[in-house]
């Protein structure tokens, strides 16, 4: 029978009451320099902030209600931009709920002197305290309401992570709207659809690479105002185009008691974020995240990865995954408004390369990187090793093999063995220093899962990988580990005031895993029928993994109910549109099967339409006359498989691969691409083990029987 195992714990105690009213300290600063080109559109350049008192956006009222004043209670979940939930206050979870201007308020007393961002301008790093990140994101929230932004629609943000990319959105939930974050690498018709299910009505873009995709679809997007553009100049005069400056100027327009009156209306069970994420539909998901989901995750669900408050010490930490992630976005974004972090923006071809330069020069103290990355700078590190002289070669693999055997026999063991001290001392430290990570005490991973060998790897440098583990859905983590609470192969525990429970359990304990508490999302943007898929009749969100927990609740992932492919670089990737796009490009190809999973790219197996035998219905080797008639078409005379892939048939290979990029040009980023393919020798059936008794692809099936073609797709980079 199907067994159901639940694990609650109790939550950190209740937050500290709230000041009824602050007043802020008034000051003056020069924020960066002037640029050489007037028309650079850089928030922080060629610009001073002057004294001013902010008015009453900076007094504070009584803690805001937890729901609405209409008599009747919302419910769990929305499907409305404008809608509101009722937030999941239990016994356990009892901390009173806030919005995100309140928790940005309540930092500013704490951390307002204190350097918030870093960036680089003409290889100089540049800083913006606390009191002028708020202040910039207060002009930036009244440029939006002069642009005409309504309670409830977007702003969307299409551009690499920067000071402005913070600003927009900081500024867009002060203003009351809901940020919405794009991908850079998203095609124009990607760009088309989010904007418009978002109801954007400012889109901010930072080159004019991004600002050409959006005037191209412009015309489909009838809620659409204005467009700002924030890195490079505008390349000539265009209605409703803006720069960064020319915003803030518009802003100046609406009084401060415009922006205070809109600040304190909200709740925070109101939307203020919203995440797409794709479905295996195929069209991506508005994932609605409230002001609690933000401000609860990223205060308790960083406490529970060992985040730092700036009292105790200033956490430092390098900006550079795609910020239209929630990963990304609760870690750089919001935590660090809510313990005061220094958060320092790498360059745009960061993970190209100059990511270690970044590392090394801003030294942070905890860093995130999805699997991938980490993947990255282990092949990189590899590849300097096996370039060095003998002796280096061999003290690195001597130093690596006695630390990775004391941190797996004794991992919790504090006093090291002199041999794993001196390996560290002589070998080890100078590792970490060359990678950036000196004064790195926490490094995490999520967004995918990680191989052994990666893990491994790391522990031989003395770089323990913590994991973290949650959805789009749960604003994040809902399970961290940490220095004090980390198990290998492990997602860690459930954060403090969450709970998880596992639902059809096999003998073996693996359910799937069902998650309740403050971080569960609102619902999907206009999607009824995929948010009651998603979040039950009691509340409690389906993930739709599977895993088990042990006797001291780590989390243990072991597969996946969804077919949904999530890359070793963290991108969702749906894999029937793909391979159904194949199939309609190309039909001489009867199946098609996207691989990807937990790989660095995508890959597929093919294979070619031939008849079935009459009396088994087994397929053969001779091709359709649809087939055939592909053939001639592309030159070949080919009338059988084997023909085709025994000798390599160079008109229908050739045909192939141009399809095949068709598709990819179709793509809604580039990380949907099919890099690589394989022809197989027989079409999929019944007898093979392919296809279930239903014609249902068996996914895990061909990844076993094939296991020797897919891995040959991505050896030759290990090599």
């Amino acid at each position: 029978m199907p067994r159901s195992s639940e694990a609650g714990y109790c939550c950190l105690s209740r937050d500290s009451d709230m000041p009824d009213s602050r007043d802020a300290q008034q000051q003056s600063v020069n924020v960066g320099t002037t640029q050489d080109n007037p028309q650079t559109s850089s928030l922080t350049d060629g610009w001073t902030l002057s004294k001013e008192s902010p008015g009453h956006g900076l007094e504070l009222s009584a803690p805001e209600k937890t729901s609405p004043s209409d008599a009747t209670e919302p419910a769990l979940w929305t499907t409305r931009a404008d809608g509101r939930v009722r937030l999941r206050l239990e016994p356990f979870c009892t901390q009173l709920p806030y919005t995100v201007h309140r928790m940005f308020y309540e930092a500013l007393e704490k951390y307002g002197n204190l350097s918030a961002l870093g960036f680089k301008r003409k290889n100089k790093w540049e800083h913006v305290s606390y009191y002028q990140y708020y202040l910039i994101a207060r002009k930036v929230a009244k440029g939006f309401l002069k642009l005409g932004l309504e309670r409830a629609y977007s702003v969307a943000i299409l551009g690499f992570n920067s000071p402005e990319w913070f600003f927009s959105a900081v500024g867009t939930v002060f203003a009351g709207g809901i940020v919405t974050g794009i991908y850079t690498t998203s095609s124009p018709e990607a760009c088309q659809y989010i904007a418009h299910d978002c109801r954007a009505n400012v889109i901010v873009v930072d080159t004019q690479k991004q600002l050409e995709k959006i005037l191209k679809i412009w015309k489909d997007l009838p809620h659409l105002k204005a467009v700002v553009i924030y890195q490079e100049p505008l390349p000539k005069k265009m209605a409703n185009v803006y720069t960064m400056e020319e915003l803030i100027e518009l802003g100046q327009e609406v009084p401060e008691e415009a922006l205070d009156a809109i600040i304190d209306t909200q709740q925070p069970n109101q939307c203020c974020v919203l995440v797409y994420t794709s479905g295996t539909t195929g069209n991506p998901k508005g994932v609605m995240l409230s002001q609690d989901n933000i401000t609860w995750t990223a205060r308790y669900g960083s406490q529970a990865g060992d985040i730092q408050p700036a009292e105790v010490q200033q956490e430092v930490v390098v900006s550079y995954l795609p910020l239209s992630h929630i990963a990304a976005q609760i870690y750089d974004l919001w935590t660090g408004i809510q313990w005061g972090a220094q958060v320092c923006f790498a360059d745009p071809d960061a993970l190209k390369g100059s990511l270690v330069n970044t590392l090394r020069e801003v030294e942070p103290t905890s860093h995130m990187g999805v699997p991938r990355v980490w993947e990255k700078i282990m092949e990189r590190i590899q590849e300097v090793a096996a370039q060095s002289g003998f002796i280096r070669r061999k003290m690195l693999l001597w130093a690596m093999s006695v630390t990775l055997e004391q941190n797996l026999t004794c991992p919790r063991d504090d006093l090291k063995p002199f041999t794993s001290r001196l390996a560290d001392y002589l070998v080890l430290a100078r590792v970490r220093q060359a990678l950036g990570f000196a004064k790195c005490q926490k490094n995490f991973y999520g967004a995918a899962p990680m191989t052994a060998e990666t893990q491994h790897f790391f522990l031989g440098l003395n770089i323990r990988l913590y994991a973290g583990y949650g959805l789009s859905e749960s604003t994040g983590p809902h399970f961290m580990s940490s220095p004090y609470n980390y198990r290998l192969y492990s997602s860690g525990k459930v954060v403090p005031g969450c709970r998880v429970k596992l639902v059809n359990q096999d003998a073996d304990g693996i359910g799937e895993i069902c998650l309740w508490g403050r971080t569960i999302f609102m619902g999907y943007l206009n999607m009824e029928d995929k948010t009651c898929e998603a979040i039950d009749s009691e509340g409690w969100l389906h993930t739709g993994d599977m895993g088990r927990l042990d006797a001291d609740g780590f989390l243990y992932i072991t597969g996946r109910l969804k077919e949904l492919i999530i890359t070793a670089g963290g991108e969702n990737v749906p894999p029937v549109p793909i391979e159904e796009a194949v199939k309609t490009e190309l039909p001489i190809i009867s199946s098609a099967m996207l691989i990807g999973d937990q790989r660095k790219f995508l890959s597929m197996l093919l294979t070619l339409k031939c008849t079935l035998d009459p009396e088994t219905s087994e397929p053969t080797d001779n091709l359709t006359e649809q087939a055939v008639e592909f053939c001639q078409k592309v030159g070949s005379r080919a009338s059988t498989v084997s023909e085709i892939v025994g000798q390599r048939d160079e008109a229908v290979y050739q045909a192939i691969h141009e399809g095949i990029q068709r598709v990819n040009a179709h793509a809604a980023a580039r990380p949907y691409h099919i890099q690589k393919w394989a022809i197989l020798k027989r079409d999929f059936s019944i007898s093979g083990g392919e296809l279930g008794p239903t014609m249902k692809l068996k996914r895990l099936t061909v990844l076993e029987k094939y296991k020797d073609i897919i891995d040959s797709f991505y050896q030759e980079q290990k090599q």
